[in-house]
């Protein structure tokens, strides 16, 4: 059986030692999760020349794929979600990166191809979409931080892992405050962070996690759950 083709942009790295230079990465245990799940994983390079993805070209490159992972990584730039000032705590922000990623989210939602964001991957479609994110959540972050997270009843999650409250693994520090269009949540934290986004107006399948499902996947059936219904999802094109 032909493998449905995943797309997962890179993340730049300033080193890789193996490699001699700076690298466009991708997270093993991620890629591994998809593989399981029967996915055949593909990196994609992220190209926005001056901060800008040129939709068209984005739209192309996307076409030969079965569906979109967005994964985690670095801060995505205050200004891109309205804010004037970029707190302290703001790390590895990339402006080619930012705009390849919100420039992948729009399209693949535009296409209906099946979208899984992670992590940063959850704020870039939220930010594309017009959401707002808190900058640094303080206290409140979530780094290297394992916690109990409160699914929504009736909602995608629910239904994909059977359990309305999931013990996640988490590393973020900044957090939604305002959804963007069309985006709900549908899992949170006890301090009220929102940790997971879904759009039930969208044909196409969706799930947005602030948490990182590929760190337990290997052993914990709940967290490869989700990654077997992305790629269930992703029926190969005719």
């Amino acid at each position: 059986m032909t493998r449905p083709l995943i797309a997962v942009p890179a993340r730049f790295s300033a080193s890789a030692s193996a490699l001699r230079h700076a690298a466009e990465v991708n997270a093993r245990a991620l890629v591994e999760a998809v593989w399981r799940a029967g996915g055949e994983p593909v990196s994609l390079h992220p190209h926005a020349p001056g901060g800008t993805a040129d939709p068209a070209e984005v739209a192309a490159r996307l076409a030969r794929f079965d569906a979109v992972l967005l994964p985690g990584g670095g801060d995505i730039a205050p200004h891109r979600y309205g804010a004037a000032i970029a707190h302290e705590s703001v790390y590895d922000v990339d402006d080619e990166q930012d705009g390849f990623d919100l420039e992948v989210a729009r399209q693949a939602m535009a296409a209906g191809l099946p979208l899984l964001a992670v992590c940063r991957g959850l704020q870039v479609v939220n930010t594309a979409l017009g959401g707002t994110l808190e900058q640094d959540a303080g206290d409140g972050g979530h780094r290297h931080f394992v916690h109990p997270v409160a699914l929504l009843p009736g909602s995608l999650l629910e239904g994909i892992t059977g359990v309305q409250k999931v013990t996640v693994s988490c590393y973020h520090h900044q957090r939604v405050t305002l959804a963007g269009a069309g985006l709900v949540a549908t899992a949170e934290a006890a301090d009220g962070t929102v940790e997971a986004l879904e759009a039930p107006a969208l044909a196409s399948w969706f799930a947005a996690v602030q948490w990182h499902p590929e760190d337990g996947a290997h052993q914990d059936p709940v967290q490869q759950a989700l990654f077997d219904a992305f790629v269930g999802a992703a029926l190969p094109r005719a």
